[in-house]
């Protein structure tokens, strides 16, 4: 509870656009089923490129053997993207920035917090809209997959710094609430992603609504800790997505998906269209629970699928 308490705090501290997505928990849990998915030879060309990352030392710490090191790099380098916004050396910057479309690899020191999410906007009440950023997390995945194939022509430090984002980018584009910005009349200028509307789960802590999908697979946890919590039962191992969606390897179409369903679930009742707290309710969160356990299933089949692909 600790743990999970001071993993808060430091969200509330960043604003929105460096909000973590299903927290490490989910991340790591959906690299592991991935993982499992992988083709014999991709997985050798995976560790090739995880072994140029500089945290591939701290990712493998603890491992008994060269094959279980492999799969905790592959499962911890699922939450570079997020560790990054308090690694030493690395600046924020944002959407409009000079660098934020780049892809060069390892020597970009930005943060880029807008390539977690893309905000398809949207009022239930003909609240006037804002305009989306240019660059995002759709742009930016088109960019890393297009890269990732040894036939692209893009050095090994690109790759392998693609690599490492989109182990994490495909998980928060199946987050139904990183793909949305909604604007009421109570919140003209955009919920951010439901950042501004207050939810009160049956935990009895008052936490923004995107906090409260985003830690729905739980808090900090170790790689150890993540993969047995996905195979224990009823972890997310269990949970087979259909097979014609896991083909689906179109990042816009993804967006759509989760979209809708942050429409229908994530904004439904008891959600406000204020920023006022509200109870929710037990149909609420169990709603919640299941269409998270579905889409982080989803995202692991697909960002095998994705891998095996590029990499064959």
């Amino acid at each position: 509870m600790r743990a999970a308490a001071f993993l808060l705090t430091q969200l509330l501290a960043f604003p929105f656009n460096q909000a973590l997505a299903w927290w490490d928990e989910g991340h790591m849990q959906i690299a592991y089923v991935a993982y499992q998915r992988l083709n014999a030879p991709v997985k050798d060309k995976v560790d090739a490129l995880l072994k140029l990352n500089g945290d591939y030392a701290l990712w493998t710490a603890g491992a008994p053997d060269e094959p279980t090191a492999r799969l905790y790099a592959f499962v911890h380098a699922a939450t570079w993207a997020d560790d990054i916004k308090t690694k030493g050396g690395y600046v924020t910057d944002n959407a409009n920035g000079p660098d934020a479309g780049k892809n060069i690899g390892y020597a970009d020191k930005n943060r880029h917090p807008y390539w977690h999410f893309k905000d398809t906007m949207f009022s239930p009440d003909e609240t006037p809209l804002a305009t989306p950023d240019p660059v995002d997390a759709v742009t930016q995945l088109k960019l890393m997959i297009a890269a990732l194939p040894a036939s692209s022509g893009a050095s090994d430090d690109v790759r392998s710094y693609d690599l490492v984002w989109m182990l994490h980018v495909v998980g928060d584009l199946h987050q139904p609430l990183h793909t949305v910005q909604r604007h009421t009349a109570q919140i003209p200028e955009g919920d951010r992603g439901g950042n501004s509307e207050r939810v009160i789960p049956a935990t009895g802590e008052t936490l923004p609504l995107h906090s409260y999908w985003d830690r729905i697979f739980g808090g900090y946890s170790s790689v150890f800790g993540a993969i047995f919590d996905a195979k224990d039962h009823g972890g997310l191992m269990s949970v087979h997505p259909d097979a014609d969606a896991a083909q689906i390897l179109d990042p816009d179409a993804w967006v759509t998906e989760s979209f809708e369903l942050a429409k229908k679930f994530a904004y439904a009742p008891p959600v406000s269209a204020g920023k006022d707290a509200v109870q929710l309710t037990r149909e609420y969160e169990t709603d919640a629970r299941n269409v998270a356990r579905r889409q982080a299933a989803l995202a692991a089949a697909r960002l095998a699928n994705l891998l095996n692909d590029a990499l064959k």
